[in-house]
């Protein structure tokens, strides 16, 4: 009981400071016209997962860092309150580093702990406890680690015989180890004075990775964590999919919108208010948004239909399909991911033939 109270006396107001800014480029074209946060896992936007988890783990005040897709973002959170939190929103005019986005939220951060969560990241099991550790053993900086296949896509770090960080490099072309770091930070306001004292890397950034080496050659305490649970950076198809998948398979069964007489609702389901199921089958784990229809259809495993879509004698399979999209007459899809007002159907034509309208980096698979 001693021990909680004098860490408890230790505990800091803390605040969030939230990276939404990025341009997406990986996810293209999804991204050219929407923020790649706001892209929905199991219907529910990533951005929204980690918001959600920094409340979960007592912090309120959250600082999120736009650029160009402002607008998108700040209409789907609003002033934080439906989350349960308070928002600032912090302008980034260009993509000049993670280190930056810190140099430009001086103001708000003051003097306070911050917790920093790149808006793109998925974690399952949240920050509760990792916050909480932070608090009360009062290192410096803390940062998440995880293995990686391929860590010179990642900030790198390099841990000595004591367990403790000795370097941390940027996307390094030879890295030292497989420990990348997981778009998670903890810090006390000593990290106002490591941003201020590195210079842009050759990318033209100011680098997290140089602030906490800057840290780390001064001294502080930078705690490393292993994540050993389920992190992903959602910048690929791929990486969408399998979060979606991820969170699906622990869905609680509900069906709250109409499932006709002769349709079949199977296994982890959910259908959300006012969707309408219509002579169709819906194999879970699966979700249906509100107001969809889904008529004379097959819906597979590992499926999100997001809000306003529908879908007619169709076949749809470990895919996403964002809002008022609609699909019909296709025999099968499988391992998709189809953007907002999205329109896919056969085309009755001749000469029969493939035609298509694809924007800049867009990816057709035709079976």
């Amino acid at each position: 009981m001693a021990l909680c109270r004098a860490r408890a006396a230790n505990l800091r107001r803390m605040k969030a400071l939230v990276l939404s800014g990025g341009a997406g480029t990986r996810l293209r074209p999804i991204t050219h016209t929407s923020a790649k946060q706001l892209v929905p896992v199991a219907n529910k936007p990533v951005l929204f997962y980690g918001l959600e988890a920094i409340r979960d783990a007592g912090v309120t005040d959250v600082g999120i860092i736009v650029g160009d897709t402002a607008a998108e973002i700040e209409a789907a959170v609003g002033d934080g309150s439906a989350l349960g939190i308070r928002v600032t929103y912090i302008r980034q005019e260009a993509p000049l580093g993670l280190a930056h986005c810190v140099l430009i939220a001086r103001d708000f951060l003051g003097d306070d702990d911050f917790v920093m969560y790149l808006g793109d990241n998925f974690i399952i099991g949240g920050i509760t406890e990792l916050v909480a550790e932070f608090q009360a053993e009062r290192y410096d900086a803390q940062i998440l680690l995880t293995r990686v296949d391929n860590p010179s896509q990642f900030g790198v770090a390099e841990l000595g015989p004591d367990g403790q960080v000795c370097t941390l490099v940027e996307k390094p072309q030879e890295p030292k180890s497989d420990l990348a770091l997981v778009g998670v930070y903890m810090f006390t306001p000593v990290i106002h004075d490591a941003v201020m004292a590195i210079k842009p890397s050759g990318r033209g950034e100011l680098e997290i990775t140089d602030a906490i080496q800057w840290l780390i050659d001064e001294g502080r305490t930078v705690s490393p964590h292993l994540v050993t649970g389920y992190w992903k950076d959602t910048g690929r198809l791929e990486d969408m999919l399998e979060c979606n998948r991820k969170v699906l398979e622990s869905l609680e069964p509900s069906v709250r919108g109409t499932v006709d007489a002769e349709s079949r609702v199977i296994g982890r389901v959910v259908v959300e208010e006012g969707a309408v199921i219509e002579r169709s089958t819906v194999r879970g784990p699966a979700i249906i948004g509100r107001d969809t229809v889904i008529r004379d259809t097959y819906v597979g495993p590992f499926t999100s239909i997001y809000f306003g879509c529908t879908l007619e004698d169709t076949e749809i399979e470990h895919s996403i399909v964002l809002e008022q999209s609609t699909i019909r007459g296709v025999r099968r899809i499988e391992d998709s991911l189809i953007g907002k007002e999205v329109e896919v159907a056969p085309s009755s034509a001749r000469p029969r033939a493939h035609r298509l309208m694809l924007g800049d980096h867009s990816k057709v698979s035709i079976a």
